[in-house]
């Protein structure tokens, strides 16, 4: 079955008139009525009783009208989303982001590209490293933002976007949450509350090691929401980068000689053909002036 058979039976169900139906195609008779002929011996059947002054459907006809009718559309849909894809008018978004990367730093990117590329689909994915690695190697996601995925797939890209300091954050009514700013030595007694998710917390256990800080006497979160409650009730610290979302509840300290912060990257698949809005993204999130976007999420 052909889509311009379905388009001339369509228009002779409309007009009821072969010739009207072959003008109406910009098509001649004969041809018109020779596509039906082949419509018809597909179908197993006549589709119209020529009659004069006009056809009629047969009962064939009219059971295939609403069929071939959807058929009909839903090529030409079709047809048209390829070439508004094509031509860049629409698409889609498929982002992974690691769980410690807050969503708004991205966000305002996101929003230009709906006004780029109208009729655009957001997919978004959230993983740890681990996972945001597999989105990229499935094709699931075109790129990712993490704070570290690892190199051990030779087909990983990344660029750095910017890099930020890691801060302690207390409840307000914490005994230390007064101080102007604090020394190392001041959270050898707290109770830290450690990210299971977090692909930099390897990093910041070693470091509080190396400081003589005790990190086995500690709390484990398996999520932001459960990290900010813990925090909310009073039972530990922790330390959390820069770019971190927090409820009033809770304050950042300064720590005095605090050598600890982390690096946030973009990741694509090397050698895959990206999307007009994949590359468009790209372009935005690399030429963005990170020390100010970091700063206020």
């Amino acid at each position: 079955m052909e889509m311009h058979q379905v388009r001339y039976f369509l228009a002779v169900s409309r007009t009821l008139n072969f010739t009207r139906a072959a003008e109406e195609c910009h098509v001649a008779q004969p041809s018109l009525t020779r596509a039906i002929r082949q419509l018809e011996g597909e179908l197993g059947g006549d589709l119209f009783r020529r009659e004069r002054p006009q056809s009629q459907l047969t009962e064939l006809g009219q059971r295939m009208l609403p069929l071939l009718k959807q058929c009909y559309d839903s090529a030409v849909s079709a047809r048209s989303l390829a070439a508004a894809i094509k031509s860049g008018e629409v698409g889609s978004l498929r982002l992974a982001l690691s769980h410690t990367i807050d969503p708004s730093l991205v966000m305002p990117h996101v929003v230009e590209l709906g006004k780029l590329f109208k009729g655009l689909e957001l997919k978004l994915y959230r993983g740890n490293s681990e996972e945001v690695l597999s989105f990229l190697k499935r094709g699931d996601a075109e790129l990712g933002l993490g704070a570290g995925l690892g190199d051990e797939w030779e087909r990983l890209d990344s660029w750095p976007l910017f890099t930020e300091e890691f801060q302690v954050v207390v409840h307000s009514m914490h005994h230390l949450a007064n101080a102007a700013s604090i020394a190392l030595g001041d959270l050898k007694q707290e109770r830290f509350v450690f990210r299971t998710y977090c692909e930099s917390t390897p990093m910041v256990l070693e470091y509080l090691r190396a400081q003589d800080i005790d990190v086995e006497r500690s709390h484990e979160a398996g999520a932001e929401s459960d990290l900010i409650a813990l925090l909310e009730a009073g039972v530990g610290v922790a330390l959390l980068p820069r770019s971190t979302k927090a409820p009033d509840t809770l304050l950042r300290l300064m720590v005095e000689k605090l050598d600890l912060n982390r690096t946030v990257y973009l990741y694509g698949v090397a050698g895959r053909q990206r999307t007009a809005v994949a590359s468009t993204l790209m372009k935005m999130l690399r030429a963005c002036d990170w020390s100010r976007s970091a700063a206020a999420a």
